[in-house]
């Protein structure tokens, strides 16, 4: 199973890793960071993640840190 962490003292709410995943299983969360912005989450409950990292990738705030399953 593949997983993604996301740091979200380092995440600013760009969203950019939201419209990167191709499962899309990264979304807008409820909680927000101390600016009001709302947050990120990665959610996969079918197990669809495939650990491509485009999230990470994207990510300028290396924010992101996925970990490859079996």
């Amino acid at each position: 199973m593949s997983l993604i962490k996301i740091n979200n003292s380092r995440c600013k709410s760009c969203y950019i890793c939201v419209n990167t995943c191709p499962k899309g299983l990264i979304r807008k969360s409820d909680k927000t960071n101390r600016l009001g912005d709302y947050l990120v989450e990665f959610e996969d409950k079918e197990k669809a993640c495939v650990a491509c990292a485009m999230c990470a990738k994207r990510c300028p705030d290396l924010a992101i840190e996925v970990y490859r399953g079996e």
